[in-house]
C-alpha cells in the first residue's frame, strides 16, 4: 500500500471541490447534483476529490436494489485525482469514503456510479474497489463539439437558452455541430449494506471485452491487460481500518443534501 496509507480523507466545501474537478477531471465539468464532497490530502495538500449526490433521474435507477427508499442511495458522480498521489490511492480513498458514509449516514444503503468508456476508462478502479457491474451500454448521450468540448445531452440544460428556441439538449448539440462519441457507458453498484439485494443481472467483467468496451485512460485495452492493473490496485481493508482519518458528521436534510459538522475520529 506504500504512501497511500498516509492519505487523509475529509469532507470539503463544494466550492473547493468543484474548482479541483474542473481542473483535473477529464470532462472539465462538475455535476450540479453533487452535494457531498471528499478531499484527499497528502503532505498537507489536496490531490484528489470524490463528489457524491443524487442521481439525475432517481426514478430510473432506484429499482436496481430491492426495497430502496428515496434517500437510501447516492451516486458517485465525480472522481478526480492529480498525478501526485501514489499507486492504490483511488481505491483506498474510495474505501475510506465508504466507511465515512456508513458511519455518519447509515440510511444510505448503496452507491451507483458510471464509467465513460468512450472518454476515460471502463471502471478499473470500481472493480478493484468491490463494485458490481450491472450494465454495458452503447453511448447515446455524450457528444464532442467542434471546439473540442465534451457535453452530455442529459445534462445540457445550460445550453437551452433563448437562442435554442426551446429545443432539447440533443437537438441543440446536433444543430451546433456536436458529434456523438463512439464508445460505451458502464454502470456499477456498490452495496454499503451487504444485506441488500441487487434486482438487475450482475454481469461478469468478461462482458466488457465481449462487447468491445474495454478502455483505460482513453485507450482501448484488453481484459488481460486490465487484470494486471487490477492486481496492483486492490484495496487493503485492514490498512484502512488502521488509518487515522479526519472525517465529519454527515447529516441528510429533507432535500437529500448534506450538512457537515467536522470532528476528528480514529478509523
Amino acid at each position: 500500500m506504500g504512501r497511500a496509507k498516509e492519505i487523509i480523507v475529509k469532507v470539503i466545501p463544494s466550492k473547493i471541490a468543484n474548482e479541483f474537478v474542473k481542473k483535473h477531471h477529464y470532462s472539465g465539468k462538475v455535476v450540479p447534483n453533487s452535494t457531498l464532497h471528499f478531499g484527499c490530502f497528502l503532505d498537507g495538500k489536496m490531490h484528489g476529490v470524490m463528489s457524491y449526490g443524487n442521481s439525475m433521474v432517481k426514478t430510473k435507477v432506484i429499482h436496481y436494489v430491492q426495497n430502496t427508499g428515496w434517500s437510501e442511495f447516492i451516486e458517485l458522480n465525480r472522481m478526480a485525482f492529480d498525478d501526485y498521489l501514489p499507486k492504490n490511492s483511488e481505491s483506498r480513498c474510495l474505501s475510506i469514503s465508504f466507511m465515512l458514509i456508513k458511519r455518519n449516514a447509515p440510511h444510505v444503503k448503496w452507491i451507483l456510479s458510471f464509467s465513460d468508456g468512450n472518454l476515460s476508462g471502463d471502471g478499473t478502479i470500481y472493480r478493484a474497489s468491490g463494485f458490481s457491474l450491472i450494465g454495458v451500454n452503447k453511448n447515446t448521450s455524450t457528444y464532442q463539439m467542434p471546439n473540442g468540448e465534451v457535453v452530455c445531452s442529459l445534462t445540457s440544460s445550460a445550453h437551452r437558452t433563448k437562442e435554442s428556441n426551446g429545443k432539447s439538449g440533443t437537438s441543440w448539440i446536433k444543430d451546433n455541430g456536436g458529434k456523438k462519441l463512439d464508445g460505451f457507458q458502464l454502470r456499477y453498484i456498490y452495496l454499503l449494506d451487504k444485506t441488500c439485494k441487487i434486482t438487475v443481472p450482475i454481469l461478469p467483467f468478461s462482458k466488457i471485452d465481449e462487447m468491445g468496451a474495454g478502455m483505460y485512460k482513453g485507450k482501448k485495452i484488453t481484459l488481460q491487460e486490465r487484470k494486471v492493473i487490477n492486481l496492483s490496485d486492490v484495496v487493503d481493508s485492514n490498512a484502512t481500518s488502521q488509518l487515522e482519518v479526519e472525517c465529519a458528521t454527515i447529516t441528510p436534510t429533507s432535500h437529500d443534501k448534506y450538512t457537515v459538522n467536522k470532528q476528528r475520529n480514529d478509523g
